[in-house]
């Protein structure tokens, strides 16, 4: 979950690897730093602040070169001090940055302390520098090429040696690296072609395996087996509106800004179309469709949690079976594998490497039928898959998802409705009754928004809470559970989700008169069991917070505390009622100070299993 740029130019290359890590910070920020490579060896900048102040280091130092590489970290091997920053050194020669893990680091590091080398990090990356340092004899290129067969794990990872000064190697296994093609003999490497948009004005995908040279003469690309390939490349230009994107507005946070793009988004994601036709899905998906009989879907943290909303609406509306699995899980256990099934994966990046390794498992085991639902038209996940849905959600910048996992919602509602209307279970009354509902959710989403002073009042009391739970029932609990996550990961509240009617089973001990209960409350089938959960907890003292439909007779008094969403919206009403869940987190972790957009511990793509 690291971010890397790396570049060769004949001009002095720092400005762009420090703005092309700003672009990456969503992908890391314990710590960051850039190298540049000069005659006497790398020379670098490290800081374990934010990529702002190391861009102040820079300046301060008149840092300049021709070629460097620069990395912005998310920590997991050592602790985010400046020693275990990126680039990491060896010998003074040859400088690294990583993304990944590498499994195998601590037999290397023997290996190399027994060559004479000395480790002065706690990361797995100083074993990758050490290891091409001691394969390397004269060709960088060809030494990468070797060390990266001793490597176990993922790797994406940018190096430079000092004997070779306008040279930068990269290579990837499992995490993603892309190569930029530049105008007047600038190349590039990056996480993310966004880093280097506006620099280079093509990128190619490297491939699993792949290892490439850039230059001022051009670049090189080797596969796995070591044959000199070329990879397609694509137009950057599709990456030339970051700008606006990435201006806050009259917001405080991404987060906040983000919340409310979600009418558009939403907006942008509903096809234009006035049916609910296969083809959105892919040219040939219609013969998929009809040749499945159930549902896999892989995911993880709130992409799971759409996966489980997805569930009820696949179950209900295309009466097909469907199982979601939590993706980091899936591929390490003995499952049964259905070669009928479609395996549906879901990520707002389409880089998450364990859906992406779970992807890979399923097909591995004979399950051919894959369809990818994701909002990077270019990301891995997207490229492996047979059929896809893009979501438009734009750039999301926050760490905790929000417009991205409304408009996977969207994406999978829809699906649910193309495979009930192909297998004979929605009628053309209720295609057009779904479509309409669809094309008034942003309007309808507009309104929930406005309900943000009433949830900023709530929020000043959930701020001085440790403790939170969550309750919904049928369709609405993994609402709760998004919810509960969404309040732990900004905040730092301990919040825990569970279906209602699970509370007599345990989560009812906890509650006494200083735990806040946050209930999601639509007048649907399960409304009257879900207010005797809730006498439950107004008998043991429990304060309730209830997100309760207008029609719901839920009101106001001692012990419960209600706002009004201001319709009710049948099937797709989760994704109006996560909106105000949503908002509480954020208002909550304003209100405790908290980073809301890079919340301690967490990174934004998470690239690593």
């Amino acid at each position: 979950m690291c971010g890397i740029v790396g570049a060769v130019a004949q001009r002095n290359i720092v400005p762009v690897l420090i703005e092309g890590l700003r672009r990456l910070e969503y992908r890391g920020y314990d710590s960051c730093g850039v190298a540049i490579v000069t005659a006497e060896g790398p020379q670098r900048v490290r800081s374990v602040a934010r990529v702002a102040e190391l861009d102040e280091q820079v300046r301060e130092a008149h840092f300049e070169g021709v070629t460097g590489i620069a990395h912005t970290r998310w920590a997991t091997h050592g602790a985010p001090t400046v020693n275990n920053a990126h680039p990491i050194f060896s010998r003074n020669a040859l400088a690294i940055v990583h993304n990944g893990i590498i499994e195998n680091y601590e037999a290397l590091r023997e290996m190399l302390k027994a060559k004479g080398y000395e480790f002065v990090s706690q990361t797995d990356t100083e074993v990758i520098a050490h290891l091409i340092h001691s394969l390397y004899q004269g060709d960088l290129f060809a030494a990468v090429r070797e060390a990266v067969q001793q490597l176990a794990g993922a790797y994406a990872i940018g190096v430079v040696h000092k004997d070779q000064p306008h040279t930068v190697v990269g290579a990837r296994a499992g995490s993603p690296l892309v190569v930029g093609y530049g105008n007047k003999g600038e190349n590039f490497i990056a996480s993310d072609a966004l880093a280097i948009a506006g620099s280079a004005e093509r990128v190619s995908y490297l491939e699993e395996g792949d290892v490439c040279e850039i230059t001022l003469e051009g670049v090189r690309i080797a596969d796995r087996q070591g044959n000199i390939v070329t990879r397609e490349t694509r137009d950057v230009q599709a990456y030339g509106g970051y700008g606006g994107e990435v201006e806050l507005g009259p917001y405080r946070h991404y987060m906040q800004k983000e919340i409310f793009e979600q009418p558009r988004a939403i907006s942008d994601t509903i096809p234009a179309a006035d049916t609910f036709d296969a083809d959105l899905f892919g040219e040939n998906a219609a013969e998929v469709f009809k040749g499945i009989d159930s549902i896999l879907i892989l995911a993880c943290g709130t992409s799971y949690y759409a996966g489980l909303t997805a569930k009820y609406w696949l179950e209900s509306v295309a009466k097909i079976r469907t199982d979601v699995e939590i993706a980091s899980e899936y591929r390490y256990r003995e499952s049964v594998p259905n070669p009928r099934a479609l395996v549906v994966t879901i990520s707002q990046s389409g880089e998450t490497a364990d859906t992406l390794a779970a992807l890979k498992h399923a097909q591995s085991l004979g399950m051919e039928h894959t369809l990818a639902v994701c909002n990077v038209a270019t990301s891995a996940m997207v490229r492996l898959t047979e059929l896809k849905f893009l979501t438009h959600a734009g750039r999301e910048i926050g760490v905790a998802s929000t417009k991205a996992f409304t408009t996977q919602l969207v994406g999978l509602f829809i699906l649910a409705v193309t495979l009930g209307k192909l297998r004979g279970h929605v009628s053309a009354e209720q295609e057009a009754a779904y479509l309409k509902l669809l094309r008034h959710l942003p309007a309808a989403l507009n309104g929930v928004l406005a309900l943000e002073p009433q949830i900023i009042a709530w929020s000043e009391e959930f701020a001085r809470k440790e403790n939170a739970l969550f309750l919904g029932r049928g369709l609405h609990y993994p609402i709760a559970l998004e919810g509960a996550l969404k309040l732990k990961e900004i905040s730092y509240i301990h919040a825990e989700a569970y279906p209602a009617g699970e509370l007599k089973h345990g989560p009812l001990a906890l509650v006494t008169e200083a735990m806040p209960v946050v209930t999601v409350a639509p007048n649907d089938a399960l409304l009257e069991k879900l207010k005797s959960n809730m006498q439950e907890v107004r008998a043991r003292g429990g304060q309730l917070y209830v997100f309760a439909d207008a029609d719901t007779h839920i009101t106001s008094e001692e012990g419960i505390h209600v706002i009004r969403m201001p319709e009710h919206y049948g099937l797709l009403s989760p994704i109006l009622h996560v909106v105000p869940l949503q908002l509480l987190a954020y208002h909550t972790a304003c209100a405790r100070g908290t980073d809301v957009d890079k919340p301690r511990n967490l990174a934004k793509s998470v690239t690593v299993e």
